[in-house]
């Protein structure tokens, strides 16, 4: 195991990564905010503003209420996802680990499957309550009671084996799958659709209000995570070697999962079903900077961010005015990314 830094500065070539990565995620919003089938031009709205003509009110819906939201959400769920997959491949200290692996990402595509389909057996007054969010809150609390379950049963004595949770994640994950196939059988036609389309992913549905709730547990998730860097260093060269370096790796263990099941429950609950961000982003930034998890951490926040705002763009212009599932274009682009990164690492002894 490739032996990691744990105290120091980060090195000149991470900072100017850093810049890059922030100056393309500008970038990227710009251009998703100015880009869509409504044909509202940014640089048009902007010469109103600033000339006193005031903006329509058709573009203000339309920068406003329908492409900042969606660009919000893009960097919400993209860090995110991002973000997750990181502390995740550090605390299984390998690089094919995915919040997917633990079975949150299962756990919520049950809530959410199970929202849609038996969602009309709820009383009147509880659907009217959650309205829009009633999906969102479904998947995000079947990830929070899988990851609920697969604490309970990784734990013994105060302990916590990074064996029996893969294994159970797995196990849990297949049950899920189960359930949420018998739940498909059993819907209607429009409920298939609703069912394909948000497990392929989308950020369609974006809202302030949705944002919010997102939010709530993202953002809190997202400035938790630099806090695990340090352990996670130095968990890289194993659970004795980090407990005499001073980790206190159960307490490690415990909020590595909490923040995975925070950051890729909600992001799940958020855009559905989108795939790759959490495998190949630390992958690249790995491979550009090094393993320390003091900068690749923040820059896989800034780098997912931006490949989900680059994908959402692409899904939105390639068969405009309608568009692609997100989930669709990030495998489009990831796969093969994740293919050539499988091939080159089987020339320096495998993964």
């Amino acid at each position: 195991m490739t032996h990691l830094a744990t105290t120091g500065t980060p090195r000149p070539g991470p900072l100017r990564l850093r810049a890059a990565l922030v100056a393309l995620l500008l970038v990227a919003g710009v251009l998703s905010v100015a880009t869509g089938a409504a044909g509202v031009s940014l640089l048009q709205v902007l010469g109103d503003a600033l000339s006193g003509n005031g903006i329509s009110a058709r573009d203000k819906v339309v920068l406003l209420d329908i492409r900042l939201p969606r660009l919000v959400m893009g960097v919400m769920v993209g860090a995110g996802l991002a973000v997750a997959g990181a502390v995740m491949q550090g605390l299984f200290r390998n690089p094919l680990a995915d919040p997917g692996i633990i079975g949150v990402g299962a756990g919520a595509g049950l809530g959410a499957v199970a929202a849609i389909v038996l969602g009309g057996m709820l009383p009147g007054a509880l659907t009217v309550l959650l309205g829009q969010h009633l999906v969102p809150v479904a998947a995000f609390l079947g990830a929070w009671a899988a990851t609920l379950l697969l604490y309970r049963v990784a734990s013994r004595g105060g302990r916590t084996s990074v064996a029996t949770l893969l294994l159970a994640g797995i196990a849990l994950a297949a049950m899920a799958g189960a359930l949420t196939g018998v739940l498909t059988y059993l819907a209607d036609d429009r409920q298939l659709r609703d069912l394909t389309f948000w497990g392929m992913g989308s950020l369609a549905g974006a809202s302030w209000p949705k944002l919010a709730t997102g939010a709530a547990l993202i953002v809190p998730a997202l400035a938790l995570a630099p806090r695990l860097a340090r352990g996670l260093n130095a968990l890289a060269l194993g659970e004795a070697a980090a407990a005499h370096m001073g980790t206190d790796v159960e307490r490690l263990k415990r909020h590595a999962v909490l923040v995975v099941a925070a950051l890729a429950g909600a992001s799940v609950a958020l855009a559905g079903g989108i795939g790759f961000v959490g495998i190949v982003v630390p992958h690249l930034l790995r491979l550009a900077a090094g393993p320390d998890h003091r900068a690749l951490l923040p820059n896989a926040a800034l780098m997912g961010a931006t490949l989900l705002v680059l994908a959402d763009l692409i899904a939105r212009l390639v068969v405009a005015p309608a568009e692609l599932p997100i989930g669709i274009v990030t495998a489009v682009i990831g796969a093969p990314v994740f293919l050539w990164i499988l091939l080159r690492r089987r020339g320096f002894g495998g993964l």
